[in-house]
């Protein structure tokens, strides 16, 4: 359908040049299938903007990057929002509904040298080399490859990180393509990482718009940006999320596709130190996607997931061989 008349919709949106860049993506989209659609973005700071000198896993909580955007929405402050999925906690607030997930964008994580020192890949790195990640997935991922390297916790948005990189003493930084190549900043990549090696966050890449419940005039507006393929994939990968009661302090990787109408997904469970990872994949129709999900989660906790959660529920993550 398209509007009857010129109408003007509120994008609520974070502040940082990346979610302003998403935002800015979603409304362009937006008006190209409605041209006589006027769409004016809000810009709503939420606590994981506010708090920028403890790790994500030290907040903790669900929703920090969200929670903020959602009770505007809910309060009717703004009329829809855009979120990189991978910050949507896997549970939707009462009242609101993700009304479309846009096409995904590149899910590998990338290796960004020290500009005075040109490493071109993890590989070349010396032993003991210091690498900056505000992720526990990435920081599992990376320990169980390299044991020897020293990672660095870091906050910020993509330029603020660059800028910090830049001027430190660190070897290098891990951030994801998708956001470099929105911002870019491709040039700053010095290797793209493959998924054997660093299994990317659930939903990264994809962009997803959240509506009201009852509000059928925006659903019907975004349900033309939807991506059934990319839909069916990151879906996917939030019920294995959810079946692992992961977050922040989880170390979680997954990755699904359709190609040629099948359904492939990839998941990974790690402890916090690198030292146990359990990895599984599984593939079928795509019409059984979450269903296979669950399966794939049930894989990873009955091979050794539940014990490596139970530690990292206690606080005291195993000295377990690496598998």
């Amino acid at each position: 359908m398209t509007p009857s008349k010129p109408t003007t919709v509120v994008l609520g949106s974070r502040g940082s040049e990346l979610a302003l860049w998403q935002s800015n993506w979603l409304k362009s989209e937006l008006q190209r299938h409605f041209p006589k659609l006027t769409v004016e973005i809000f810009v709503v700071k939420t606590k994981g903007d506010k708090i920028l000198d403890s790790s994500l896993s030290q907040i903790g909580g669900k929703g920090i990057f969200t929670r903020e955007i959602d009770e505007a929405l809910l309060e009717g402050r703004i009329d829809l929002s855009g979120h990189s999925l991978k910050d949507l906690p896997t549970e939707t607030p009462r009242g609101l509904k993700v009304g479309a997930i846009m096409e995904r964008e590149d899910v590998h994580d990338a290796f960004i040298s020290h500009p005075k020192k040109s490493y071109k890949s993890l590989d070349e790195l010396p032993q003991g080399a210091r690498i900056a990640t505000g992720s526990l997935r990435r920081k599992c991922q990376l320990l169980h490859y390299r044991p020897d390297l020293e990672i660095v916790d870091i906050r910020g948005n993509v330029p603020t990180r660059l800028q910090k990189l830049d001027t430190s003493s660190w070897d290098g930084m891990i951030l994801a393509k998708a956001g470099l190549a929105r911002l870019n900043m491709t040039d700053r990549i010095s290797e793209t990482i493959t998924t054997d090696i660093l299994l990317p966050a659930v939903g990264q890449g994809a962009i997803a718009v959240e509506v009201r419940t009852g509000d059928q005039h925006m659903m019907s507006l975004v349900a033309s940006l939807n991506h059934e393929p990319t839909q069916i994939a990151t879906l996917a990968e939030r019920t294995l999320l959810e079946c692992l009661e992961g977050g922040c302090q989880v170390p979680i990787g997954a990755y699904a596709q359709v190609h040629h109408g099948v359904f492939k997904m990839e998941a990974l469970l790690g402890s916090l130190d690198g030292k146990k990872v359990i990895r599984s994949t599984i593939h079928g129709d795509p019409s059984q996607a979450n269903a296979l999900a669950k399966m794939l989660a049930r894989t990873l906790l009955h091979s050794g997931g539940n014990r490596i959660l139970k530690d990292i529920r206690a606080g005291t993550p195993r000295e377990v061989a690496a598998v």
